[in-house]
């Protein structure tokens, strides 16, 4: 009887850390999601495009953080000042609170209205949260926010302060300040639960997924452990993801009705495999691939196939740029439309992983990447190009379907077939095409959805011509 009872407890301990295997790729497993990041946009404008976002494909939205965040006067107009006097897009990752609203996404009851639209069209709703860490201005924070965690010395950890030297070293990685920004003591169990009203308050009004900046900040059970702040373990992914309740409070829905995915940016001595245990990861490491083959417009000598990960591929969020690689570094910010659209289709028609489409600023060009800079307002008309839309929707249809992937040998135009019932043609050079590569798709002549191009298929190879970066999407 004890050896039973034993047997069940351990069963109560160990069966929830491994209840989703995210390592371990299953082949008939495909993903047919796609999100739309609706980066900058306010809720008001979110609102009015849910129709436009249903109608282009998108299954998925992700929003900017909609907590309190730092807000000097004036600022809060466009997307980014060199003066800093009318505001930035990166003041919403300065949390000064964990309350719903702040003056660049709107306030709670223009989240709500916005959260109706969605369900309205069947779209669900990701909001980018980031619990690591607080604003630069430490004298901004609200007093109901430090008074409910303990105290500033509460607050952060003990070398919170401390900008990190070695973003490879784990315990600075995880308990010093990232980008400078204060580090917030996450294992502080009144943190937790006054972070998990936050996060309930949000599922209650209808959300149903997290995107988690900055995750890999955040330690996991076998980082280095803050004891100079009284942290006896690193639990909280665990008190996130509804494992573990702290003061009576617990995450209010079931974990595996959600969509959460870490921002766990690829580099030495990052513990993907253990990050795997608790949620999806971003494949920073594919988009940084692809973009490289965009620029040399030909996949010779980059690896477009493999993930990049040690995740299973149906549990990352693929991109081909995302608002960092935009916005923050500008890695991406000189590709072209067209060139960011042929890799979008190309992740897009694919099995696997999640793919999201950034929402670049209405107005951008090469050369002033802000464009109309306007914090709130909708982004530019890329995310409905019928290309786009032509993908999301094949995406769909293809559900069930394995891939392969073909190749012309001059790395140009790269195919992707889905079983026996289509296929995605992507040409990501600047120059015309032939295209003579296998296919599953039966013999027949194929007319492209969006331009009506005939492409022919005889004896298992698939032929046609194809302009500078276009992409063509056949179905049987």
């Amino acid at each position: 009887m004890k050896k039973i009872a034993s047997l069940a407890l351990l069963s109560l301990m160990v069966s929830p850390m491994f209840a989703k295997d995210r390592l371990t790729h299953d082949p008939k497993a495909t993903n047919d999601e796609t999100i739309l990041h609706v980066w900058s946009w306010n809720f008001p404008t979110i609102a009015e495009n849910m129709k436009q976002i249903s109608d282009a494909g998108f299954t998925m939205i992700q929003t900017s953080p909609v907590q309190n965040s730092y807000a000097p006067e004036g600022s809060g107009k466009k997307i980014f000042d060199e003066n800093v006097t009318e505001g930035n897009w990166y003041y919403y990752y300065q949390p000064t609170d964990w309350k719903i609203g702040n003056n660049i996404l709107g306030s709670k009851e223009q989240m709500q209205e916005m959260l109706d639209s969605a369900a309205k069209y069947n779209i669900r709703v990701i909001v980018d949260v980031l619990p690591n860490h607080t604003a630069f201005d430490i004298d901004e924070v609200s007093e109901d926010f430090v008074n409910a965690v303990g105290g500033r010395d509460k607050l952060y950890h003990s070398n919170g302060l401390e900008p990190i030297h070695d973003y490879n070293d784990r315990l600075e990685c995880t308990l010093w300040a990232s980008g400078g920004l204060p580090d917030v003591n996450t294992e502080n169990p009144a943190f937790q639960k006054y972070y998990m009203q936050f996060v309930n308050e949000l599922l209650d009004m209808g959300v149903r997924g997290f995107r988690y900046d900055t995750a890999k900040h955040i330690g996991l059970p076998s980082d280095p452990v803050d004891t100079a702040s009284g942290v006896k373990v690193n639990d909280f992914w665990d008190v996130a993801t509804g494992r573990k309740a702290v003061g009576g409070v617990k995450l209010a829905v079931p974990y595996d009705d959600l969509f959460v995915y870490g921002e766990v940016l690829q580099d030495r001595n990052v513990k993907e495999d253990e990050y795997a245990e608790y949620f999806g990861q971003t494949a920073s490491g594919y988009g940084h691939v692809l973009r490289e083959a965009l620029e040399k417009g030909s996949a010779n000598g980059f690896d477009l196939i493999n993930w990049h990960h040690s995740s299973a591929p149906e549990y990352l969020t693929t991109w081909v740029e995302s608002h960092d690689t935009y916005a923050n570094a500008h890695e991406s910010a000189h590709l072209t439309d067209d060139q960011i659209r042929a890799g979008w289709v190309l992740i897009t028609a694919r099995q696997n992983g999640i793919p999201l489409f950034f929402s670049r600023p209405m107005g951008s060009t090469r050369q002033a990447y802000w464009g109309d800079n306007v914090l709130g307002a909708r982004g530019n008309d890329e995310f409905f190009h019928p290309e786009v839309v032509a993908v999301n929707n094949f995406r769909q249809q293809m559900s069930g379907q394995p891939e392969d992937i073909e190749i012309t040998d001059n790395g140009r135009v790269i195919v992707v077939n889905r079983g026996k019932k289509g296929a995605a043609v992507v040409n990501i050079s600047n120059i015309a095409n032939f295209v003579n590569v296998p296919t599953g798709l039966p013999n027949g002549t194929y007319k492209d959805q969006v331009y009506g191009k005939e492409f022919k298929v005889k004896n298992g190879k698939l032929t046609g011509l194809v302009a500078p970066l276009t992409t063509y999407i056949l179905t049987k």
